[in-house]
């Protein structure tokens, strides 16, 4: 019934407030010109209520607490291993990268990538991974303190969820299945059972794994094309682009990853709507908590597999010269140039998250409104008007008419989680995006505040004293984020290999001699046929013997290319850091979590003080009852006195009054 009811049968096309024709909040907030004052959340909060301003009040939150300043640790550059690596002297030839096409290559010419990797890839790199998890957990503390603070200010500290009522589309589908029924039974149906829902079910279930599947198809697509493009490059008569084609096959692979992840990020919002809506959830909060857990799993998905795949498994399933691992037995699996793929991982993690900021972040946002604003103009039976007459003829109502249609705050909320994702799940990697995180966050503040203000339609006030699952979404996150990292430093980054060679195989305690450590040989006869190089001397002597990476017996040992002693014991090393380095984080995380009260000290005081009044004025009430009943009271006052316990004993609203943001008193 009512509003909700009309709105599903089609008898009104949209129902919404109007939005306000003072400019206060465009001047005071939607204005780019203000980006480096505070947000007027009071005004917001008088304006679009609880639910928006504690989203906005949690984004300016999270802008304050993404400093830039801390991310000078990580370029606490270590140069020993990557020195050794330009030293001329060190004539290591290194074997093809790939069959045929490719030749011998001396690793002196990987200098460039060593240096630049060596940015990310030192001692510091596991420092400042453990600053960045305290720094994730004290964020949560934070937001917790600010939010309570909110609660108190707003009065909603005794605020609980109200039951919503039911959603037009439920109430459709409710109605349709009493229509069906009524011919068998006249007995009233009043909600949709499981078995009703069974097909809807089936479908997400399918659905879910479905995308889920597209999205390692593309990778698994995009590993193709860099194979097949590198031994395409090599092939060129160009000296030049055969000298490039590491880079150009990064860069071009990583752009091809963030194009697809853009389009696919339109295309399960839309697949996760669609089967929310298929579902048709009772209430606008049931609605609101299936939408966001099928479109977090299948963003995070698309987000984060092409970089979980080069973090942990690229150049891990190569095998060696002589007994390489082929994909559809003519491709063989890619390893990276340098023997790491920490700078590849860089790489991808740099063009990903910019992309995503830029393009998907700001200009679809204020971009895709605008457009469907024109377009819905055009539709319109007002679309033969001139601009000016149009703005005469039409009321306010019909203006905003022609704006988008508030869809939420989920995509909001979204894109803030996955960027939340890319400080914290691979900072080892990449520790320069909280500054790029830092960035779009002073601008998009504002580019998201007019987008409210001038491009949607007003939202519905609604109340909300917290930002709801997503805050156990941004905790989830983060402790993923400490075991993710461990692994990062572990296996991605030559942390441990370095540490394992100055402690246990140095003569002098030094890392001369880690990279010639690192590196196994291999004698080139023992090629397989027709997967040698077609160019047997590209140096004018013949290769006898050529170097890669990995810990593997020489082939003049007894053992020829089987896995050496040293493997195993930086493996040992690698699972104990996994184990310690999680397991001290998680300690310090709770350490803080534990020290860092959830309530403001000046808060939690204030809500004593009137509990006591609260108390005392009780405890007035019943003396004075008591002492009326003691002077031989009425029976109508003896009533009132039984009336009054009956009412004690339920949950009673505060009595004493409070300033409310917009000046007012409330009782």
């Amino acid at each position: 019934s009512g509003i909700t009811s009309l709105l599903g049968s089609g008898v009104y096309s949209a129902a919404y407030p109007l939005h306000d024709v003072s400019s206060l909040l465009y001047e005071e907030w939607a204005n780019y010109s203000v980006f480096y004052k505070y947000q007027p959340i009071g005004l917001a909060y008088n304006t679009l209520g609880e639910t928006l301003a504690v989203h906005w009040t949690w984004r300016g939150v999270s802008q304050k607490s993404t400093t830039s300043e801390v991310k000078e640790i990580c370029f606490s550059v270590c140069l020993n291993s990557s020195m050794e690596i330009c030293d001329p002297k060190n004539n290591i030839t290194m074997c093809p990268l790939c069959d045929r096409v490719c030749s011998y290559w001396k690793l002196s010419t990987a200098c460039g990538t060593a240096r630049a990797g060596h940015l990310f890839d030192n001692p510091a790199t596991v420092f400042f991974s453990i600053f960045m998890a305290l720094w994730a957990a004290m964020f949560m503390e934070h937001w917790k303190r600010r939010q309570m603070r909110l609660n108190y200010e707003w009065d909603l500290t005794g605020f609980e969820d109200e039951e919503d009522h039911p959603r037009a589309e439920y109430e459709f589908r409710v109605m349709q299945k009493s229509l069906k029924k009524e011919k068998k039974s006249p007995q009233k149906v009043e909600k949709l059972t499981c078995r009703d829902r069974l097909p809807a079910y089936m479908t997400n279930i399918v659905m879910m794994l479905l995308m889920i599947g597209v999205t390692f198809a593309i990778v698994f697509g995009v590993i193709l094309y860099r194979i097949s493009t590198k031994a395409a490059l090599y092939m060129s008569s160009s000296p030049t682009t055969r000298s490039h084609v590491q880079l150009t096959v990064k860069t071009t692979a990583a752009i091809i990853n963030l194009v697809v992840i853009l389009i696919l990020d339109e295309v399960y919002g839309a697949v996760a709507r669609w089967l929310t809506v298929l579902e048709a959830p009772k209430t606008e909060k049931n609605f609101e908590e299936r939408l966001i857990f099928k479109t977090f799993i299948l963003k995070f998905v698309n987000a984060f597999t092409p970089i979980i795949y080069i973090a942990f498994f690229r150049g891990r399933l190569v095998g060696r010269p002589g007994r390489y691992l082929y994909v559809f037995e003519s491709y063989r699996m890619e390893e990276c140039s340098d023997g790491s793929c920490l700078m590849e991982l860089c790489i991808q993690l740099s063009i990903t998250m910019l992309g995503k900021q830029l393009i998907q972040n700001n200009l679809f946002e204020i971009g895709i409104p605008k457009l469907k604003k024109l377009i819905r103009y055009i539709q319109s039976e007002q679309g033969a008007f001139q601009e000016e007459e149009r703005q005469k003829k039409l009321r306010r109502y019909e203006t905003d008419h022609f704006l988008e249609p508030f869809g939420g705050l989920t995509p909001e909320y979204m894109e803030m989680i996955i960027q939340f994702g890319f400080v914290t799940l691979f900072v080892a990697s990449f520790p320069l995006a909280p500054l790029f995180a830092l960035l779009n966050n002073i601008i998009e503040i504002r580019l998201d505040a007019k987008k409210f203000v001038t491009e949607l339609r007003r939202p519905v006030a609604a109340r909300a004293k917290d930002i709801g699952i997503w805050y156990d979404i941004l905790r989830g996150v983060a402790k993923v984020a400490v075991v993710i990292n461990a692994f990062v430093i572990s296996f991605t980054s030559d942390f441990i290999p370095r540490m394992v060679y100055q402690y246990m195989y140095s003569p002098d305690g030094s890392l001369h001699g880690f990279v010639n450590h690192t590196l196994s040989y291999f004698n080139v006869s023992h090629f397989e046929h027709g997967k040698g190089t077609m160019d047997p001397m590209p140096y004018g002597y013949p290769i006898e013997v050529c170097r890669y990476k990995d810990y593997r017996e020489p082939p003049w040992s007894l053992t020829p290319y089987e896995i050496s002693k040293e493997f195993w014991a930086v493996l040992a090393v690698r699972l104990a850091f996994v184990i310690v380095f999680q397991n001290v984080v998680m300690l310090m995380n709770d350490i803080v979590d534990w020290l860092i009260p959830d309530i403001p000290k000046d808060i939690s005081q204030q809500i004593h003080k009137e509990k006591i009044l609260l108390v005392e004025l009780f405890m007035r009430q019943e003396q004075g009852m008591i002492n009326i009943l003691e002077r031989g009271g009425s029976s109508s006052i003896k009533e009132t006195y039984r009336r009054s316990n009956n009412n004690n004993n339920s949950t009673t609203a505060p009595l004493f009054s409070k300033e409310q943001p917009n000046g007012t008193k409330q009782f």
